[in-house]
């Protein structure tokens, strides 16, 4: 059994990264641009380890998820000033 509870965790913790790495690769992008938006569908954002999010999917697709959100990952979201997670 432990192996699976292994399995069943692992998804949960790359989902829960990737999700910080969007909104780090957001951070980045707003202290660069000064705004959060609107970024393109197709914008790659480099993090400075090097690690290539595709900004523009993760806010796409993130937004069409915001109901499943935890109000502690839409409060993230809101502070870097996208309106519709506020």
């Amino acid at each position: 059994m432990p192996p699976e509870q292994a399995e069943t965790k692992k998804p949960s913790r790359a989902a829960s990264g990737a999700f910080e790495r969007g909104v780090a690769a957001l951070a980045q992008y707003k202290a660069r641009t000064g705004s959060v938006g609107p970024i393109s569908r197709s914008h790659v954002e480099v993090l400075p380890d090097g690690t290539e999010v595709k900004l523009g999917v993760f806010l796409s697709n993130t937004k069409s998820r915001r109901a499943k959100l935890t109000a502690d990952k839409l409060q993230q979201l809101a502070d870097l000033g996208l309106e519709w997670a506020a």
